[in-house]
């Protein structure tokens, strides 16, 4: 029976109320984020680009090479699982489908939030178990920028050792945070807090939105801040305020108000130009919306350094492990045709020439 375990935590919720809550909520979002109500694909911009097409490619397909660098270790695609779920009871299974695939692909992996493990230590068990199951894993850490503000440095090292990560994700979602019945919408002080994690971690930080996309001014600020990567996930993906609308009945102040947010958010395409203008020193990772290879090729000819996709290996991972496996095999192929397609023998190629067009611009 729950709530026997009587624990406080500082905020002075005990510590099963949260657990119990925090169950209810990461699988309602499962459940949510698989609808298609929740997408916001058109917004992304990305219907909007066209890769200029090499009828004449002078090299043959198999000369076609994938492989990239993370943070100065060779990985065989410039691909990587967005983080996704975590902390109640169906996510290890989930996640031991994911790190499987990914850890035989060479894609990294970023693991759900880890901010339960904050308040109850018996939740390092699941990146114990994660991590034992693949070693050769790359796995990228995770918490929220509201739960950064206000943890402990040498409690968000314990998240990092616990998963033995080779990265560290803190995601920003102020508005999911803000339409969420149990959000936590205090932000003030995030700049200084990933200032100071970003330059005290042992291993490199990312910066990711949670599908609103990041503004020019946003990354310019992030230019001096030390992390080592930004994560636009902008608007086209699965849209966090519409999932925390539908978690809520029709009526209610937060399900109404979701309506008016529907399309809140900067598109991945606009944030990834952006962020190559800011010119910051730090990776361009580009998510938000990504469907297929064709998409990744697309936001790399754009100038992204890594593309990251969710909520399509979520599908297939509920379907299974070769389900998935298939899928991840069918992004690598389109984007090596694309790069084909365009006469390119690696995607590192288009960021010294532009081989892509607005779709609404006729060609001479």
């Amino acid at each position: 029976m729950r709530g026997v375990f009587k624990v406080k935590r500082e905020d002075g919720q005990h510590v099963s109320d949260f657990n119990s809550q925090f169950e209810a909520r990461k699988q309602d979002h499962i459940r949510i984020a698989l609808s298609e109500a929740v997408q916001t694909r058109a917004a992304s911009g990305l219907d909007e680009i066209c890769l200029l097409h090499e009828a004449i490619p002078d090299l043959d397909f198999s000369e076609v090479d994938l492989s990239s660098t993370f943070f100065g270790r060779r990985s065989p695609v410039p691909f990587y699982v967005s983080s996704m779920t975590a902390g109640h009871p169906e996510a290890p299974k989930i996640n031991s489908i994911l790190v499987r695939a990914a850890s035989r692909r060479g894609w990294p992996m970023g693991v759900g939030s880890q901010r339960r493990e904050l308040t109850d230590p018996a939740a390092a068990k699941e990146w114990r178990d994660l991590r034992r199951e693949c070693p050769a894993a790359i796995l990228l850490g995770n918490l929220g920028m509201a739960e950064l503000i206000r943890a402990r440095l040498e409690d968000i090292q314990r998240l990092v050792d616990h998963l033995e990560a080779d990265a560290f994700f803190v995601h920003c979602n102020p508005l999911q945070e803000g339409l969420q019945a149990e959000g936590n919408p205090n932000y003030k002080g995030s700049y200084s807090a990933l200032e100071r994690v970003a330059r005290a971690l042992s291993i490199p930080v990312v910066v990711k939105e949670t599908g609103c996309g990041f503004s020019r001014q946003t990354m310019e600020r992030l230019k001096t801040s030390g992390v080592a990567a930004v994560d636009v996930a902008g608007l086209g993906g699965t849209h966090w305020g519409r999932v925390e609308g539908y978690r809520n009945p029709a009526g209610h102040l937060l399900h109404e108000s979701a309506k008016n947010f529907a399309d809140w958010g900067i598109p991945t395409v606009q944030s990834i130009l952006w962020a190559k203008e800011v010119g910051g020193d730090f990776d361009v990772w580009a998510s938000g919306g990504i469907r297929h290879g064709l998409d990744a090729a697309k936001v790399l000819s754009l100038g992204a350094d890594r593309v990251g996709i969710a909520q399509p290996l979520l599908a297939a991972a509920l379907q299974g492990e070769e389900q998935l496996d298939h899928l991840m095999s069918r992004f690598e192929f389109e984007l090596r045709l694309a790069l084909f397609c365009t006469g390119q023998n690696h995607y590192r190629n288009w960021k010294q020439q532009k081989v892509w067009r607005w779709k609404s611009i006729e060609t001479s």
